[in-house]
């Protein structure tokens, strides 16, 4: 695939806090983009209700809005959480999408959490697919070099569990009644993908 970067703001371990793909302009959350956030879920409410854990009553007002941002702003500096906002090339100002490495974990487990979710109006061109491969060559990389994506979906949610199939992650196993999402507790499954480029004995950097 071809892609290009926008360097800007790389730290130590971390990924780039803006990228570009083919189509799409991802950049790292800052209390800037709130606004453009909270318009992405408004037009998705009833998309998302199905598959998004319940939230607070104030979780996307504005303020609200911007003091997460600003936490996500300073984990993405922290190497915990690096969460990407989506837009396309000819509307920069409008966000479609968010994918994020959260629950990043160095040491001896190398590995981070996927998670992501797609405007409705855009859902079955590819664009998530070509989002999570630009997040995962850079999570992958040698600049942050990651051991292992897992991602946690449920079994009902047939388009996401391709996505992740048709990026290679493998089916490891089942967790009943896992999260508690649109009224009950929902199972998932976990898919994970390994770094090809570490070897069997490759030390980590600890």
């Amino acid at each position: 695939m071809s892609t290009s970067s926008l360097m800007t703001g790389r730290r130590a371990g971390s990924p780039l806090k803006q990228m570009r793909t083919d189509r799409l302009w991802m950049r790292a959350s800052t209390p800037a983009l709130a606004e453009a956030a909270i318009d992405y879920q408004a037009r998705n409410v009833e998309h998302f209700a199905r598959w998004d854990p319940t939230r607070p009553a104030d979780h996307w007002e504005l303020e609200v809005t911007r003091a997460r941002l600003a936490r996500e702003e300073a984990a993405f500096d922290a190497g915990t959480t690096w969460r990407f906002w989506l837009s396309l090339h000819d509307a920069p100002e409008r966000v479609i999408g968010q994918c994020a490495l959260s629950e990043v974990v160095r040491g001896v487990f190398q590995s981070a959490m996927l998670g992501y979710s797609l405007d409705h109006a855009c859902v079955g061109g590819g664009l998530m697919q070509e989002a999570l491969r630009r997040l995962l060559d850079e999570g992958f990389g040698p600049a942050v070099s990651l051991h292992r994506v897992q991602a946690s979906v449920r079994p009902d949610n047939q388009r996401s569990r391709r996505v992740l199939e048709r990026l290679g992650f493998q089916r490891e196993g089942f967790s009943p009644r896992y999260l508690f999402i649109d009224g009950a507790w929902r199972d998932h499954e976990t898919f994970a993908l390994i770094n090809p480029q570490w070897g069997e004995t490759q030390r980590p950097a600890v």
